[in-house]
């Protein structure tokens, strides 16, 4: 009993995310033919919608898989894109694999960015002396004052 009990907690759990595509309709959506209209109609709200450029609808579903205690690892991706024209008719339908997943590797816990690298003890003292400096008297701003 104890030994199913362990290999049970060995097995991969898979789990489905997104869209879930039905190969008869999209198949149905044809360029030339289809508008925003009809394709809301066959295959629903897409996942996501472009905001620039191009007008493309995203329908995005993914198939994932989990040891017990370890990462998901992605076993299939599909993306189906429908591209349309300025007047709302699909001018395009396109599906897309794993072959497009990028895989991004960060380097440290930290992200790096521009500018000069600082020390503690600047961060703490690094105003002295330049706290009120812009406006004598406190009269206003004076010339070189503002965000630096």
């Amino acid at each position: 009993m104890a030994a199913a009990l362990l290999a049970s907690g060995c097995s991969r759990v898979k789990v489905d995310q997104g869209y879930l595509a039905d190969e008869t309709l999209v198949t149905s959506i044809q360029a030339g033919i289809d508008n925003r209209q009809s394709v809301e109609k066959t295959l629903g709200r897409p996942t996501f919608a472009s905001q620039f450029g191009e007008a493309q609808w995203y329908y995005v579903s993914r198939n994932t898989g989990q040891y017990a205690f370890i990462r998901p690892k992605v076993l299939s991706q599909s993306i189906l894109i429908v591209s349309f024209d300025k007047d709302g008719n699909v001018t395009n339908v396109e599906r897309r694999g794993m072959d497009k997943i990028a895989n991004i590797s960060p380097s440290g816990d930290k992200t790096p960015t521009l500018g000069r690298e600082t020390g503690l003890f600047e961060d703490i003292f690094g105003n002295i002396g330049t706290v009120g400096a812009g406006g004598v008297g406190g009269t206003g701003p004076g010339p070189g004052s503002g965000p630096r």
